[in-house]
């Protein structure tokens, strides 16, 4: 894989899928590189189970904050990866000249039961680790 400078995650919240991704390749990325989350339409907070499911993977994600596509220095960044899914409406374009990667992840948030939601939110987790970990290969 090419040396990257910088990679961003985005859905359309960044409140749980992009803060995930954020949580896991800040763990697995090679030394210098950095790695941002951000949304379309951030809500300012990171879902609480998303931070309860990565503390049982061993990551900490509980000082990551919901950003906008405004705040990311997008002249660090050259790979941008979406998270969302196209039925969930605008799934977002970052412009600009940097390699784009689209991985479709179904919103957590919207199970049944909060057990449900969990198990959404793990499952995520595990995919997004394992995705993470061949990107950085």
């Amino acid at each position: 894989m090419t040396p990257r400078k910088g990679i961003l995650f985005v859905c359309l919240g960044n409140m749980a899928r992009s803060q995930v991704a954020e949580g896991i390749a800040r763990k697995l990325a090679p030394p210098g590189m950095e790695v941002f989350s951000a949304g379309l339409a951030p809500t300012f907070q990171v879902n609480p189970i998303a931070v309860e499911i990565m503390a049982e993977a061993g990551i900490d994600i509980s000082r990551q904050y919901s950003k906008t596509l405004k705040e990311i220095p997008m002249d660090r960044v050259d790979l941008v990866v979406t998270l969302c899914m196209n039925e969930e409406g605008n799934c977002p374009v970052v412009p600009g000249a940097v390699r784009q990667l689209h991985w479709p992840l179904p919103d957590p948030g919207w199970e049944k039961t909060e057990e449900e939601v969990r198990a959404k939110f793990r499952e995520i987790r595990e995919e997004l680790f394992r995705r993470i970990t061949e990107l950085f290969e």
